[in-house]
């Protein structure tokens, strides 16, 4: 399941993990015009872990999870 709002400065996506056996925390996404960060709180520390990456990368996964294993390099023209 998941649940997405449009805020000015970002829209978040929340993923709830609600079918596994062993429940992991929710993973937070925030699409921001520069940026998009990724969250997720790790109980076992009691810290929140974030990942920022640029648009390049986000775009790059975004293709990347289409694609088969090897090395590529995306072409915008």
């Amino acid at each position: 399941m998941f649940t997405i709002e449009h805020g000015f400065e970002a829209t978040s996506i929340t993923l709830i993990d609600d079918t596994a056996t062993h429940l992991l925390e929710d993973v937070s996404i925030n699409a921001f015009e520069d940026r998009i960060t990724i969250e997720q709180w790790d109980a076992d520390h009691d810290q929140m872990h974030r990942i920022t990456l640029s648009m390049t990368q986000a775009h790059d996964l975004a293709a990347a999870l289409d694609l088969p294993e090897g090395v590529y390099q995306r072409s915008d023209t």
